[in-house]
């Protein structure tokens, strides 16, 4: 296993500890501060271990931090069409 792979295990055992602990903002302060350390993890791993080992770490840690991704999507989702809501 290569160190990359053990940087985003580790990163992923250390998001499931975040995520039992209590906090008053749902865990938005740790998911900005994994975001900021997941990117480069996933693009170090991708470049030791080739783009769908790198993909497929991405979409584990996007599974992990579901709320932000679902917030973004909304945001350019609404961004693309031009503000108008449904």
């Amino acid at each position: 296993m290569t160190l990359s792979l053990v940087l985003a295990a580790l990163w992923g055992l250390a998001a499931n500890i975040i995520a039992l602990l209590p906090s008053r903002d749902h865990h938005w302060r740790s998911a900005y501060a994994l975001i900021a350390v997941g990117i480069p993890i996933v693009g170090y791993v991708t470049w030791q271990n080739g783009p769908w080992v790198g993909l497929a770490v991405l979409v584990a840690g996007m599974s992990v931090l579901r709320w932000p991704v679902i917030y973004l999507f909304r945001w350019l989702r609404t961004r693309v069409s031009g503000g108008a809501a449904r």
